[in-house]
């Protein structure tokens, strides 16, 4: 009974350890739910926008990540519907920060494959966003919740389902 107790406090502080390093990596004023973008480099530059807006990148990481896919082929697409655009640090990267925008009509990174949740990624270092990548990742295994991101109605709603995930 006691060990059980203890885990499932354990647990808890992980979760809530999970949601403030959310909370510090992604600001309301960098979601944005666009209609459509006119290709996938147009994406790009307007799913990287907020966070060159917000000094977190400079303008040459939006160029970064599509060099990047030019070269390497659209290494950021994870899962039906869902693109984490990131390059390296070096390529443009001011401070740590997310940016998520939601596009009613998807772009095509891979012909046929519609992408419609754009997460774009600046990290500084190897780490220091980890956290945060451990929550993406239980988030987006479930392809029902990538739907759910993709069908909201406003910014905070996107935000809420960010910060305050189901559990697991």
């Amino acid at each position: 009974m006691l060990q059980e107790k203890i885990i499932k406090r354990k647990e808890q502080e992980g979760r809530e350890k999970e949601m403030n390093a959310m909370k510090q990596m992604l600001k309301k004023e960098n979601i944005q739910i666009v209609d459509s973008c006119k290709n996938w480099e147009d994406s790009v530059h307007v799913a990287v926008q907020p966070l060159v807006d917000g000094g977190y990148v400079k303008p040459c990481y939006i160029d970064g990540i599509i060099e990047n896919a030019y070269k390497f082929g659209p290494y950021f697409v994870l899962a039906p519907d869902l693109a984490l655009l990131h390059a390296r640090p070096e390529q443009g990267v001011i401070k740590k920060q997310l940016a998520v925008t939601v596009l009613r009509k998807g772009v095509e990174f891979k012909a046929g494959e519609p992408c419609r949740l754009l997460v774009t990624l600046a990290a500084e270092d190897p780490d220091s966003h980890i956290e945060v990548m451990r929550m993406l990742a239980t988030m987006f295994a479930d392809p029902a919740y990538i739907e759910r991101v993709c069908n909201t109605t406003g910014v905070d709603e996107v935000y809420d389902l960010f910060v305050n995930p189901p559990s697991k």
